[in-house]
């Protein structure tokens, strides 16, 4: 069936992603994370002293998401799953409720940075982790073995009767107050003489630009109860506006915003807030790849980089590999997705990995990656230092890397031309030590990623555009 992409179920709502989709899908992972995963193959067996498997489901503000949250939940209470309904709440926040809730597995309803007309469901298993590629399977392959055996009835009523529905958004709190706690060890260690913690951010201005999204609500509180002055933008989220103009897909408001209200700092998150990039005093993007820098040589001096290891992607930029290459720090490299981050880092037992677009893991902290944390732990580092974030973001030198995302084409034929390998490897020949290349079919829009980096920023544009042009004649 090919449903699961690299994050998720993904597509046009109401057209790839309809509520009889989402209801068959919520059924069936129902089945293999609820039941299946409890030693019980199905919903005629029950376990003594908790009748039923229990499944947490976030959203969004999607207008979409609000049919497919219903669409969800009504597969899983049919299918004799509890279900506690969180509301709109960051993708990270779902994955630690899943966790801390002992639920058996979790569902979000969001297309993260993609524009509102889509969206997408994404699975946690218990713990709060992502799917392994075989449960993805396994999942497809009950929904096509339920579609072909249906015949129009339904699953008829569970040996231990339909799941209920509780509504749960309370336990949003819980997660913020977790998030508080990752800097609480730093904030005692700086403790005035009377025995008070101090506020970590104190005396930081801080504009925070929440995408219209599914932190608009929380990620201001998080860093005004860590201390900042807040100045909130994107945060009246009306269903339709989510990551139009704003967040971490468009930083110019933000950048704006920085300058404007004399800022020390600025932070963009993505829709669903799993996610972040940041900005400095002057307006300046940091990017993941800066941010990922920052955090690893922090832990690193501090002994908590275990293996003085960290993990990034195929996409991470030239720069950072050889700031932390000069650093002494061992580096692990990816395919794009933060679930293969996260699998390298729990092969390796590694604490820290992260992308450039802002996918940002601390396993110390969360399953996941999380944009809150990674923001908070970003502007606390700052702040202990004394530093300011163009200074701490000049640990490395970004090279020139150009990117083109080429759309209407066929992944399979790009993938499988021999023309495009051949360019492919003449314009590698080309840059020698001085550069990078690499194309590769995008796992969560229909496009093609071309991306270059060289030395000279025009050598690099001009390998990209050749690159890409290549890549539409052959798809």
């Amino acid at each position: 069936m090919g449903l699961f992409g690299t994050d998720g179920v993904r597509g046009v709502a109401g057209r790839d992603l309809d509520s009889r989709l989402a209801t068959n899908l919520a059924a069936a992972g129902a089945h293999v994370l609820g039941w299946a995963s409890a030693d019980q193959p199905s919903p005629e067996h029950a376990r003594p002293g908790r009748p039923r498997p229990v499944a947490v489901v976030g959203r969004d503000p999607r207008a979409s998401g609000e049919f497919l949250e219903a669409a969800v939940v009504a597969g899983l209470a049919e299918a004799g799953v509890d279900v506690r309904r969180l509301g709109v709440i960051p993708t990270p926040a779902v994955a630690y409720l899943t966790d801390v809730l002992d639920a058996d597995f979790g569902v979000m309803l969001s297309a993260s940075h993609n524009p509102a007309p889509d969206n997408g469901i994404k699975f946690f298993a218990k713990g709060g982790v992502k799917l392994a590629d075989e449960v993805e399977a396994e999942i497809e392959a009950r929904m096509a073995a339920s579609s072909a055996s249906a015949e129009g009835s339904g699953p008829g009523i569970p040996a231990a009767g339909f799941g209920r529905i509780t509504d749960a958004a309370s336990e949003a709190e819980r997660y913020l107050e977790h998030l508080l706690n990752t800097v609480r060890p730093a904030v005692a260690e700086s403790a005035s003489s009377d025995g008070s913690a101090r506020q970590p951010l104190a005396g930081w201005r801080v504009v925070v630009d929440c995408a219209h999204g599914a932190a608009y609500a929380l990620a201001p509180r998080l860093l005004a109860e860590a201390g900042a002055d807040v100045i909130a933008i994107g945060v009246e989220p009306d269903g339709i506006n989510i990551n139009e103009g704003c967040g971490s897909t468009s930083l110019g408001a933000l950048q704006a915003a920085v300058v404007e209200h004399g800022a020390d700092a600025g932070i963009a998150y993505d829709g669903d807030a799993d996610r972040c990039l940041a900005v400095d005093a002057n307006g300046k993007v940091i990017d993941g790849d800066q941010i990922l820098a920052i955090l690893a040589l922090a832990l690193n001096k501090a002994g908590r980089l275990t293996g003085g290891t960290v993990v990034a992607s195929v996409m991470a930029n030239l720069g950072f590999r050889l700031a932390m290459r000069d650093a002494g720090i061992d580096m692990v490299e990816t395919p794009v997705g933060d679930r293969y981050l996260i699998a390298a880092m729990l092969d390796g037992k590694y604490v820290l990995g992260g992308e450039q677009s802002g996918h940002i893991i601390m396993l110390d902290h969360s399953s996941t990656g999380d944009g809150m944390l990674t923001s908070l732990q970003l502007l606390v580092t700052a702040a202990s230092t004394g530093l300011t974030l163009a200074e701490l973001g000049s640990v490395m030198t970004r090279v020139p890397q150009v990117l083109v995302n080429v759309h209407g084409v066929s992944k399979q034929k790009v993938v499988a031309s021999s023309e495009l390998a051949a360019a492919v490897a003449d314009a590698t020949s080309q840059l020698g030590d001085s550069g990078r290349v690499l194309v590769r079919p995008s796992g969560t829009e229909p496009a093609v990623r071309v991306m270059v980096e060289a030395v000279d920023s025009g050598q690099a544009h001009d390998i990209a555009d050749r690159l890409a042009h290549v890549v539409r004649s052959v798809g």
